[in-house]
């Protein structure tokens, strides 16, 4: 019996041990705009194509994302009403969700957003809800991708649309639902759709990111893509822009969640010896007569 009892307390402390003591908060931000760089990224509408552009940002723990920043130019005089639907989506790393090898049609695939989406979430279908805020009427950037200015090889190095002046806004959304994402690294591309002529345009922010930015390794550079180009993706500084030595660029935008505890190794061994000392126990155990 006292045998029995030391072993049902040692299973017991080895699983309060092992629970969890629950989630904590989590917060990231890719840094503060710094003006170099202005990239189209908006949701396919009637007379316009989609184009993404990304972002990455790494999970160490599972992590409930409840909502999200960031900040990007609207054409000058845009009213804020003007903005009708506002989408973000999650991608993985290449070759995850994509076909593996790529098609070709770009210079590398190596560390560019997956083919296919893993989650999104959209104001279209009530699963995002957002607010959008005036931070100056009037911000430039000193280059820009704009809409016809991705192209697949040979020729994907444009230089960049040129410099570009508009509303500087930022976009705070929430998510109906969070997004449940597992320990990984993943891209975040945010579109928004205007009513009127015009699109939106994610700035760029610091890179390599300082503070008030959350440095992270590796911090990857930009990526874009329009319908045409897809499933491909393209090295914003690298391929679009160009030069010697070529530009990085990080998008400006920040999550906030709840990271969710993981049980300590010392844990889990407690649970594993919890568990071998019970199938010795039952293995001790007389036959019935």
């Amino acid at each position: 019996m006292k045998h029995r009892i030391a072993i049902s307390l040692l299973c017991l402390g080895g699983f309060a041990v092992a629970a969890p003591a629950g989630a904590s908060p989590f917060v990231f931000n890719n840094g503060n705009v710094d003006g170099r760089l202005a990239s189209a990224s908006r949701p396919q509408t009637a007379g316009k194509f989609e184009i993404e552009s990304a972002d990455d940002f790494v999970l160490a723990n599972r992590t409930l994302i409840n909502s999200a920043s960031f900040t990007g130019l609207l054409p000058s005089g845009t009213p804020l009403t003007d903005v009708s639907r506002v989408r973000v989506e999650i991608y993985r790393i290449f070759p995850k969700d994509s076909q593996n090898p790529p098609s070709g049609r770009v210079p590398s695939r190596t560390n560019s957003p997956s083919d296919n989406v893993f989650d999104e979430r959209d104001s279209f279908v009530s699963t995002l809800n957002f607010a959008a805020a005036l931070l100056s009427p009037s911000f430039s950037a000193a280059n820009s991708v704009q809409p016809g200015g991705i192209h697949p090889l040979p020729n994907q190095t444009t230089g960049g649309n040129g410099a570009v002046t508009g509303e500087e806004v930022r976009f705070d959304v929430t998510f109906a639902m969070p997004f449940d994402l597992p320990a990984d690294h993943y891209f975040f591309i945010p579109q928004v759709a205007l009513s009127d002529a015009g699109d939106f345009l994610w700035l760029s922010s610091v890179r390599p990111i300082v503070a008030p930015g959350t440095p992270f390794t590796p911090d990857l550079q930009a990526w874009a893509r329009d319908q045409f180009l897809d499933p491909d993706w393209l090295r914003i500084g690298t391929d679009i822009v160009g030069g010697a030595p070529a530009p990085t660029f990080n998008l400006a935008f920040s999550l906030q969640g709840q990271a969710q505890a993981v049980p300590e190794p010392t844990s889990l061994a407690l649970v594993s010896l919890a568990m071998a000392a019970l199938a010795v126990r039952r293995r001790q155990r007389p036959a019935l007569a």
